[in-house]
């Protein structure tokens, strides 16, 4: 199974999939870039299409038959960079909001941390579920609610940002219990499968 894991090809480089996911690679630096010159439009603009992105990179994956290992390990990447870039442009924007950003930032370095793990004993690591789906829209959506309306009417609402975000710290810790399980599950049969070897 570790050699499974581990084993990259060359041509796992140029499936439509991981070009997908350089895209969104590629779209932090200009997010962080209108964020920060208070161009809200434009940088909304580049967090829907990452978020978009996400979305359809598992599907042409699975459709095209180009599940590939470095996939797996790319995609949560660039899901925790563009996550920690737009938790450093929120609370430049509202510091209020810094404790649950930092709860969400703790939360995706477990779970990276935990992939790691996996790999790391030759275990492959799941593929994306519906609950991390869930949440990831859900971050998305309350991101792009939250700067189209200082963009587009210049509203700001303390509560209603800090309803979102703590919307979206739900969704996303109750990602991580499933998630939790799913890792300690792959554990204890990897160990069991150890035992009877």
């Amino acid at each position: 199974m570790e050699k499974d894991v581990w084993s990259f090809k060359f041509s796992d480089l140029f499936t439509v999939p991981n070009f997908i996911t350089y895209f969104r690679f590629i779209l932090i630096a200009p997010f962080v870039y209108f964020f920060l010159d208070e161009n809200y439009i434009m940088s909304a603009a580049c967090i829907g299409a990452s978020g978009l992105s996400d979305c359809c990179d598992g599907f042409f994956a699975r459709r095209l038959n180009q599940v590939t290992p470095l996939g797996k390990i790319l995609d949560p990447i660039a899901d925790k960079l563009t996550l920690f870039a737009v938790a450093i442009c929120i609370v430049i924007y509202m510091p209020s909001t810094l404790p649950l950003l930092t709860l969400l930032i703790l939360k995706d370095v477990l779970m990276l941390l935990g992939g790691m793990d996996l790999v790391k004993r030759g275990i492959t690591p799941p593929a994306a579920k519906w609950y991390g789906k869930i949440g990831t829209i859900v971050f998305y959506f309350s991101i792009c609610i939250i700067v189209f309306l200082k963009a587009v009417f210049e509203y700001e609402n303390m509560y209603l940002d800090f309803i979102l975000i703590f919307v979206t710290t739900i969704t996303m810790f109750f990602a991580l219990f499933q998630y939790a399980k799913i890792y300690f599950s792959l554990i204890k049969e990897n160990s069991r499968k150890k035992t009877k070897q």
